[in-house]
């Protein structure tokens, strides 16, 4: 994949320099076309493909983990993560719903061994996911403390053995049958990642393997990597998935889109979801030993004060500081969840004012509400509300105007709306 964007940058430089009105690179100069003879055209395409190699060589190539091995793709995997990559896809955010629904998955399992193995969750108890980006490096991290994949859990896990899902999946669009929003469906949500990186790298701990590993693969090369994290352990447990962005992915660095991203697929998820965010702090100036002398020796200086005067602290010179802090993004409950038994009249006015504002519709409180269980082929819970006003577009007639109110959720993870 390097090799080939290498190569389209050398090309195009070369076909610019072809195409280049008179002018000078180097000690060589370039004359129009038909101004030129056969020697001066050979001259100049001989150094525009020196140019260009130099501009290929100049470039950095890819470099695996430190000690990793290469393990190819099953073919069928391979062939999905073409597909993938190269469909026209409406919405590339799924990306993000599908690796926190994977992180919850792993929170979940952990959860559960520890209830009759409290020792499984070691020094790291809290059950949580991390989000975090660096526009300067142009990454997006996801981090969970689940229950961590080995080294063999990463080689079979993420590209060696054909899963059924990959194998329905692929059949699915074959015959045209599949929704391409479904992805997570056939659980094969984390090859969604190559929609928006050129390079994914997956650092995990698991308390059945003593060493952390990494797993690390190129978008669109048929191989992927795995080997001890150079970096030792800095999990405890847990996995991280940490994105190279694609040019064209410049949205998934921004705080705003992130935050609405996961309000809009995520709040509803049981283990809490943070997302770094940047503050900006006032915390007193450091001075440097020269203005510190300077201070101590005004101080000295003999200035009489008779006891009953008050000395006047000299306030410190501030500054701005930025920091980092976590802030949890879903803060409500998934009513529908529970007993409606145990849900008071405000719980049901509450989420009802929680789904209005993530839809942008409020038409005031709700004048009804049923919540009810279906069993059959498909089990589901739903809750149906009534507003109690009728909404401005249902007024005017103009109901293409009005926006769908059903909204499913798979595992508390929003699928479709």
């Amino acid at each position: 994949m390097v090799r080939f964007h290498k190569l389209a940058l050398g090309l195009a430089f070369a076909t610019a320099l072809s195409v280049m009105p008179s002018s000078r690179i180097g000690n060589i100069g370039f004359a129009h076309a038909s101004e030129m003879t056969e020697d001066e055209k050979t001259a100049e395409a001989a150094a525009a493909e020196k140019a260009a190699e130099e501009l290929i060589n100049a470039a950095e190539p890819y470099k695996p983990p430190e000690g990793s091995t290469a393990f190819e793709y099953e073919a069928e995997v391979h062939k999905m993560l073409d597909i993938v990559v190269n469909s026209l896809y409406t919405n590339k955010d799924v990306f993000l719903r599908e690796l926190i629904s994977n992180a919850s998955d792993a929170l979940d399992k952990i959860r559960f061994l520890s209830v009759t193995k409290p020792d499984l969750l070691g020094d790291v108890k809290d059950l949580k996911i991390e989000i975090e980006h660096d526009p300067d490096l142009r990454t997006l991290t996801i981090r969970d403390t689940g229950v961590g994949m080995s080294k063999d859990e990463l080689i079979k896990n993420l590209g060696t053995v054909a899963r059924s899902g990959t194998t329905n999946f692929v059949k699915a669009l074959g015959d045209g049958s599949a929704d391409m929003s479904m992805i997570g469906m056939f659980g094969v949500g984390f090859y969604s990642t190559f929609l928006v990186a050129d390079k994914v790298t997956v650092a995990s701990k698991s308390n059945d393997d003593d060493a952390q590993h990494v797993w690390e693969s190129l978008n669109g090369e048929p191989s992927f990597h795995v080997g001890p994290d150079p970096r030792g352990n800095t999990l405890g447990r847990g996995t991280e998935i940490t994105l190279h962005l694609r040019e064209d992915a410049d949205q998934y660095l921004s705080t705003n889109k992130l935050k609405e991203m996961i309000r809009h697929y995520s709040e509803f998820v049981t283990h809490p979801v943070s997302l770094r965010v940047t503050k900006t702090i006032q915390v007193p100036k450091e001075k440097d030993e020269f203005e510190d002398d300077e201070e101590k020796k005004d101080e000295g200086d003999d200035i009489e004060v008779s006891e009953d005067e008050d000395v006047e602290e000299k306030e410190p010179e501030m500054e701005e500081v930025a920091t980092y802090e976590y802030e949890q993004i879903n803060t409500d409950p998934a009513i529908w969840a529970r007993d409606k038994d145990e849900i008071t009249d405000e719980e049901y006015q509450d989420f009802y004012m929680v789904l209005g504002k993530s839809e942008g519709t409020m038409y005031g409180q709700a004048e009804d509400w049923t919540h009810f269980n279906a069993e059959g082929n498909i089990n589901f819970k739903s809750i149906l509300y009534l507003p109690s006003e009728v909404p401005p577009a249902l007024q005017q007639g103009n109901l293409e105007q009005m926006k769908t109110g059903l909204r499913l959720y798979v595992r508390k993870v929003l699928i479709s709306d």
